[in-house]
């Protein structure tokens, strides 16, 4: 309530020292151009400072996150362009309507009339202080929250980083151990070992090879057909060539892992299918799940791992993806185009 409040009370003030300035500035040039007169009428600049106050926030609530944020920069300019139009209008309906017409201040107080140009001058001049401000107050705010949400990413890498060694040492051991005894406990020891290792060492960059990313969605489905029933059907298809393109590390494993959440049941009619292409710089990935019934404790029907991955979708590649979630009572789908360049 109290950064509400400050910032509430930083707009109050920021807008009330702005548009003192026309108010001042007109009055003391009428004064010392007619010190005699009895009439200055303030409509034009009480109709201009309502304008661009409204303006101002809906290019910054509006404008700004639809277009400018998504790089659509030409339908940016074209709804400002259909703005200021819409806006010029509106304010000739105003003074029209008041009776503040060209001809009416002319014969009220010619004064006004001689200083028409530098009004016009200043209200356009206030007008691009208010589409600038609003860009920079929201480019400055977007960049915070990227730096906010990148550094909640890192801090929780660290804390899965929590004594690293001990944990591979411990699984060297154990793939020691039953390598002679169960070959087939060794090999899922070692398919969790390069997977934990994976998500350690490369989740800390941007960008990893595509290829690796794929052997880690493999080494996870590897281990999924070990602990279900051979009664789910699971298919997991690769197309493409992969060894040449880099993708944001953990973005397709959430649609993987929330299909064997929600799609393993032994007793009812089980159905997996993860189809993944990549061909030129483009990557599509499919995953369909029929809907059984399961049990979920409550960390895990919260939904943040789907959530969390659209979010990053919008980060990384803004205009360069397409999710597309279909879901009724019986099949889950999800198709995910991205182009990776």
């Amino acid at each position: 309530m109290n950064k509400i409040f400050k910032a509430i009370s930083i707009h109050i003030l920021a807008w009330a020292m702005l548009l003192m300035v026309p108010f001042t500035s007109t009055y003391q040039v009428i004064r010392s151009l007619a010190p005699d007169t009895n009439h200055t009428t303030f409509a034009p600049i009480f109709v201009l400072s309502i304008v661009l106050i409204a303006i101002f926030y809906f290019n910054y609530f509006i404008l700004i996150p639809k277009f400018l944020l998504v790089r659509k920069y030409k339908q940016y300019i074209a709804a400002i362009i259909a703005t200021v139009a819409i806006t010029i209008a509106i304010s000739g309906l105003i003074f029209n309507t008041l009776g503040v017409t060209p001809e009416n201040l002319a014969n009220a107080n010619p004064v006004i009339l001689k200083i028409s140009p530098i009004a016009r001058a200043n209200a356009f001049l206030m007008f691009v202080v208010a589409f600038v401000t609003s860009i920079s107050i929201s480019l400055n705010n977007q960049l915070k929250q990227t730096e906010k949400e990148k550094l909640s990413a890192q801090l929780y890498s660290l804390k899965s980083q929590i004594n690293p060694h001990f944990l591979f040492n411990t699984l060297n051991s154990i793939y020691a151990t039953v390598i002679d005894a169960s070959p087939q406990t060794a090999d899922m020891v070692d398919k969790l070992s390069e997977m934990m290792r994976y998500t350690m060492k490369e989740n800390q960059n941007n960008f990893v090879p595509l290829e690796e990313e794929l052997n880690y969605i493999g080494n996870y489905i590897e281990l999924q057909k070990i602990r279900i029933d051979e009664r789910v059907w699971l298919a997991y298809n690769v197309e493409g060539d992969p060894s040449t393109m880099e993708i944001a590390p953990m973005l397709l494993i959430p649609f993987v892992e929330n299909a064997f959440k929600h799609g393993v049941n032994a007793e009812q009619d089980s159905r997996i299918e993860v189809n993944i292409n990549s061909k030129g710089t483009e990557l599509h990935l499919a995953v369909i799940n029929n809907k059984v019934n399961i049990q979920l404790d409550i960390s895990e029907q919260s939904g943040l791992g789907i959530a969390n991955t659209k979010r990053r979708l919008e980060l990384i590649y803004p205009n360069k993806h397409l999710l597309t979630i279909i879901e009724n009572e019986k099949e889950f789908r999800v198709s995910l185009h991205i182009n990776l360049v």
